[in-house]
């Protein structure tokens, strides 16, 4: 686990492969795309995995929760005037005071519980990345797909040609549970952490959407305010 945030760091230079099709290029059989981070997303494992971690983590999401409510406080200790960054003056000032120091102390910290909670969310997701391709080819062979192409590579697709979902089926069936406990000296892959960085951007994404929208909700839901009436 110890290279876990170094595993996290170089998995951005190493992400999906995309298919080029040329224009004039003739394809004889279906074409389809395929939306990993979907696929894996959508199966049951890793939605229990996820649940257990969170109840398995709960003291380290908390701890981590904690930090980063200490370190921003500290922060707004050194904007001296308030306008939510720090100048060349506030930052002069901050390089020898306790606050940076702690500062330092706390991003160590999260640095760690990061790599506990995330470190077993890549391995239940490599678990499922381990029998990816062969659901993904048992798909392909069942609707005699003659060509994958990346969704990002695309300009438009029918609905029917997201065979997303059909993996997915097949996943769940290769792979019904995954554990969420790193096994002795395991490290990550460079490709397991791009997925899951992926994921998690996807996650983080519904998550704003679905904010935004309980918040809108909630204002069309107050009732609307009166002028007051009279001469």
């Amino acid at each position: 686990m110890k290279l876990f945030a170094k595993s996290l760091a170089a998995a951005s230079l190493a992400l999906a492969t995309t298919i080029a099709v040329p224009a004039t290029a003739q394809v004889q059989g279906n074409i389809a795309t395929v939306d990993t981070p979907r696929v894996i997303i959508g199966t049951t494992a890793f939605q229990t995995a996820y649940q257990q971690i969170s109840t398995t983590y709960q003291s380290q999401i908390e701890a981590r929760r904690a930090r980063n409510q200490e370190r921003q406080t500290l922060l707004q200790q050194l904007d001296t005037n308030n306008d939510q960054q720090l100048d060349e003056a506030e930052q002069a000032a901050a390089a020898n005071a306790t606050q940076t120091t702690r500062i330092q102390e706390i991003d160590r910290e999260i640095q760690g519980l990061t790599a506990q909670i995330d470190g077993a969310r890549v391995y239940a997701v490599e678990q499922l990345l381990a029998q990816y391709s062969a659901a993904l080819q048992e798909v392909v062979q069942a609707q005699s797909i003659q060509m994958l192409v990346s969704p990002d590579a695309i300009i438009y697709t029918p609905p029917q040609a997201d065979i997303s979902q059909q993996v997915t089926t097949a996943l769940n069936a290769k792979v019904p549970s995954v554990q969420i406990t790193p096994a002795q000296g395991w490290q990550p892959n460079r490709n397991s952490v791009a997925i899951f960085q992926q994921i998690q951007q996807v996650l983080l994404t519904a998550q704003a959407i679905q904010q935004q929208q309980a918040a809108q909700q909630q204002q069309q839901q107050q009732p609307a305010t009166q002028a007051p009436s009279g001469r």
